[in-house]
């Protein structure tokens, strides 16, 4: 009985998936159809070679994206539905200091996109985590995982230098976080929620659940990114580029805001760091490291989480650690 359940589960999480891609489908067609009859009222010229520029680098960002954040939300959910909180909880030290660069490190093991990382620090916090170790992972799990690393080599072919540097200094950024929380936090400005957040139970279900909020959540995301790269790239003027690409510091500070304002997800941000050429690899690497530590859509949910208070301290020193790091680890790799 219970195997028969189970089967017709399946059946209809395979037929709502169906239903969601054909409608899918059928929006996307309504939309390019409203754009064709449109485009002659506005007289827009959708051949003109600005807009055949925009879309040939929004195309080729999301093209090259997409396959990495759907691998990076089915590892994501996956874990999320079959992989117990405790296994991380038992590996850490009791040793503060300690467990800080072993949940960073394990962020490497346990992947999870930025919005996942929110309620799984907070329900460390409540299974006893210190909350030092629990920031840290935090940072670190959608910033080093597997799925980033790959989409990163993917992006920047024949660079391995910038794997690496992106490696070290989103892993150096979230241990010096850990290790500043451990010794300047204070337990009034965390707020670490009372209960745990509703969610299906493990297996197969919640599995499905995960993964359809994940990529549709990250895949607006990407969307909105990937035509604010073209989109920069094509309306501001070079003579403007200059000024900060001309400029070392200024470059890793332009890109550095960005990455808080486009709010990429972490398995595309690097094919939108890669369009950005005319910049420095060090300031391409700000950009990747920053992105998926602070962003707004990670503040709103520190602030829903753990309160205002922790998320403007938390996020604005992220922001400074992050940034630092990325121009120590670029001046050493790249």
């Amino acid at each position: 009985m219970r195997h028969q359940r189970t089967v017709a589960d399946g059946v209809r999480l395979g037929l709502r998936a169906l239903v969601y891609a054909v409608l899918g489908c059928a929006a996307l067609l309504a939309v390019v159809t409203v754009a064709a009859v449109l485009a002659p009222v506005l007289a827009l010229d959708l051949y003109s070679p600005p807009v055949a520029a925009w879309w040939t680098v929004f195309t080729a960002i999301t093209v090259q994206a997409v396959p990495f954040l759907l691998l990076g939300t089915v590892v994501s959910a996956a874990i999320g539905a079959f992989v117990p909180e405790r296994v991380l909880t038992r590996l850490l030290p009791r040793n503060q200091a300690l467990a800080v660069p072993v949940a960073g490190a394990a962020g490497m093991v346990l992947p999870g996109c930025e919005c996942a990382s929110v309620p799984v620090a907070g329900s460390l916090m409540r299974r006893g985590v210190a909350p030092a170790a629990a920031l840290a992972f935090l940072l670190s799990a959608p910033a080093i995982n597997p799925v980033v690393l790959v989409a990163t080599s993917v992006a920047f072919p024949g660079q391995p230098r910038m794997v690496l540097g992106r490696l070290v200094a989103s892993l150096a950024a979230a241990v010096v976080m850990g290790w500043l929380w451990a010794r300047f936090g204070r337990e009034e400005w965390l707020r670490p929620p009372r209960r745990p957040a509703r969610q299906a139970s493990s297996g197969p279900r919640a599995f499905v659940a995960g993964l359809q909020h994940d990529f549709l959540h990250a895949g607006g995301f990407l969307v909105v990114g990937a035509a604010a790269a073209a989109t920069f790239g094509i309306a501001v003027p070079p003579s403007v580029l200059e000024v900060f690409t001309g400029s070392a510091w200024l470059s890793v500070l332009l890109l550095a805001v960005l990455a808080v304002v486009l709010c990429v997800c972490s398995e595309a941000d690097a094919f939108v760091a890669a369009s950005l050429g005319g910049f420095s690899p060090t300031a391409r690497l700000a950009f990747m490291v920053v992105g998926p530590m602070v962003d707004l859509k990670l503040v709103a949910l520190q602030t829903g989480t753990f309160g205002r208070a922790f998320a403007v301290r938390f996020s604005a020193v992220t922001w400074l650690v992050a940034v630092a790091s990325s121009v120590l680890v670029g001046w050493w790799l790249l």
